[in-house]
């Protein structure tokens, strides 16, 4: 049996988490709602790569610090909601980990990175069109930080933790 695919994330700090958390279960299909607000890095990276992968992620969280982001707007998915989010040193470290995973990586994770933090999907396009418009009206940019990697089993419904590197580096 192949080991089930992994999925990069960026750890938020408690607050940014908090936040971005309680949107995402106060507005996403509860059906469909299996996992936390996240921003994902890399949505499939191969499970028997796990321990070169888990050497990488050590090695990049020791020699990054916390990372600013910029919840800079809303972004309409279609049929949901998302924080679309700035961080140059962001996009720099997941370039970084592109370029030295490029051979496990599939067609989405080759595509351009767009962070964002999804707090709906999958909702009917009324609905969803709804909250978008009312999220609109009322945002006011904000900060967060990103205080490490979450690495995810992912087995079809709620993933599973399989690794979690803080950012070691002093400011």
């Amino acid at each position: 049996m192949e080991p089930d695919p992994l999925i990069l994330t960026l750890r938020f700090d408690a607050a940014s988490f908090e936040h971005f958390d309680t949107m995402r279960r106060r507005h996403f299909p509860p059906a469909r709602n299996m996992i936390p607000a996240h921003l994902t890095l890399f949505h499939k990276l191969p499970g028997d790569r796990w321990p070169e992968i888990h050497r990488d992620l050590t090695a990049i969280a020791a020699e990054n610090e916390e990372i600013r982001l910029w919840a800079e707007s809303i972004r309409f998915l279609g049929y949901g909601s998302a924080y679309a989010i700035a961080s140059d040193p962001l996009k720099r470290l997941r370039a970084r980990l592109a370029e030295r995973w490029h051979a496990l990586l599939e067609r989405q994770d080759l595509a351009g990175f767009s962070p964002h933090v999804t707090i709906q999907n999958k909702a009917p396009a009324p609905e969803a069109k709804a909250l978008c418009a009312e999220l609109k009206a009322t945002f006011s940019p904000f900060e967060a930080a990103g205080t490490g990697l979450l690495l995810w089993h992912y087995r079809g419904g709620p993933w599973a933790l399989a690794g979690e590197y803080g950012f070691q580096a002093a400011p």
